[in-house]
């Protein structure tokens, strides 16, 4: 999403980095470039001046001015604004109250609150242990009561009984007094939208909220529409004092301005942001960790967290000792391969290694690669036992009876396998010289 700002913020930060002392000049041409580069990328023009101001008061300080590097400097600078932007703080969900938890959504009809419900449902289940109630209380619309049951069914959570003909306070309280009696930790009310804000919708999930006392009013907003979720956000938090926002559709390829405008618009921080259409796809919201991506950073820790969860430790443990031994066959790459991909898209896992941003501009619309990892997977699924354990022995008819049952061409054979043998000298040089060495040949990789 942030893609075009980042761009333009390491052009700055480039000539900055370049300079040996930071003067009044080019501090100023610095922060002129800033404020451009956030404007364009539909950043709330109030917010961007606050930003800019605060930077340019700092880099023009003796903090800054006085470093032995003034760029990079000005670089942390920037960031550690941009982190106070998005807001600093906590972000985590308010559980102190007698449970269940209510946590009452809100928003706009069309910004994926239904489907975010679900993915706030499995989220609270897998990664906090929580028993979770969902509940729809959108009576207008069948198909919305219908979806949160199907959601429900798909995640294993329980969907309380609703229908077009009951009142949603009544169901709000219903639904509050089960979740009491049957124990369960949180309670998440999916309440009815419009196409736009009027007043019959916020009397109703004002009415909700006064009948159910919410623990946590979540205002569920589509990053593509930019400032005009802003200026939503706003009219809901005036009229409900939202606690919280949920950003839906973070991987499009929108300017990202209501995620840098939202926080200091409302005062209400982004707590989750979904990532993608699949129910796991829905994250927490780290400003430090998006602060850094927005600058070109990356985000180990979140691909570490990412690792973690995927990967299988003992099966990570045991194909370290084969690669150090390198031993390292194709079933071992297939094995690896998998894990990968259940970690997410690649160009999103690359994004976040520092530095590789750039990398992958330089090849985009040249590989899919997704669908590389797809041909990949056929070819070696198309060998033998004994052949991917010894590819030494793949001859010309082996070749063609493997291109034959994968789809694919001899010279995709041909090619797969130059890098899978150009991996395993890259792996024997990394146990001879050490992790610089992979480095140094990984930047010269498409």
């Amino acid at each position: 999403m942030f893609d075009q700002l980042t761009d333009k913020l390491e052009e700055t930060f480039k000539k900055l980095r370049g300079v040996g002392k930071l003067t009044e000049n080019n501090v100023q041409e610095g922060i002129r470039e800033l404020k451009l580069s956030l404007l364009e990328a539909d950043v709330n023009f109030k917010v961007v001046k606050s930003l800019v101001e605060k930077v340019k008061e700092r880099a023009m300080g003796t903090e800054v001015m006085k470093s032995i590097t003034p760029g990079q400097m000005f670089v942390k600078v920037f960031h550690e604004e941009l982190v106070n932007v998005l807001g600093e703080g906590d972000h985590s969900l308010n559980f102190n109250v007698r449970p269940p938890a209510v946590m009452l959504m809100a928003g706009l009809q069309g910004c994926g609150k239904t489907t975010t419900a679900g993915k706030l449902a499995f989220h609270l289940k897998n990664k906090m242990n929580k028993k979770a109630l969902l509940v729809s209380t959108d009576i207008y619309r069948p198909a919305a009561i219908d979806q949160l049951k199907k959601l429900g069914e798909a995640i294993d959570v329980e969907v309380f009984h609703s229908t077009t003909e009951m009142d949603p306070v009544d169901i709000s309280l219903k639904a509050f007094e089960y979740g009491k009696n049957m124990a369960f930790d949180v309670l998440i009310i999916d309440t009815a939208g419009r196409m736009q804000i009027d007043a019959e919708l916020m009397d109703e999930i004002t009415n909700i909220k006064e009948a159910v006392d919410p623990s946590e009013i979540l205002f569920v907003a589509d990053a593509m529409t930019g400032q005009d979720a802003v200026n939503v956000a706003g009219e809901f938090h005036n009229r409900l004092s939202i606690t919280g926002v949920i950003l839906t559709k973070m991987d499009g390829d929108a300017r990202g301005g209501a995620a840098l405008s939202i926080n200091a618009v409302t005062g209400a921080p982004v707590k989750f942001v979904g990532v993608g259409e699949k129910i796991e796809q829905f994250e927490l919201f780290h400003p430090d960790r998006i602060a850094s991506r927005i600058i070109g950073m990356g985000d180990v820790l979140s691909l570490v967290e990412k690792a973690k969860e995927k990967i299988d430790t003992e099966e990570a443990l045991r194909m370290q000792k084969k690669m150090a031994k390198n031993h390292f066959d194709l079933e071992d790459f297939l094995s690896q391969m998998k894990m990968l991909k259940q970690m997410g898209p690649m160009e999103n896992m690359l994004g976040m290694i520092p530095g590789m941003g750039k990398q992958l501009k330089k090849i985009e619309g040249k590989v899919n690669f997704e669908k590389e990892l797809g041909k990949i997977e056929a070819i070696i699924c198309s060998m033998t036992k004994t052949e991917r354990q010894r590819p030494e022995i793949l001859n010309g008819s082996r070749r063609r009876r493997i291109a034959n049952g994968s789809g694919t061409k001899v010279q995709d054979i041909n090619q797969f396998m130059k890098q899978y043998l150009e991996m395993k000298k890259m792996m024997k040089n990394i146990n001879r010289l050490g992790m610089g060495s992979l480095m140094k040949k990984f930047k010269g990789l498409q």
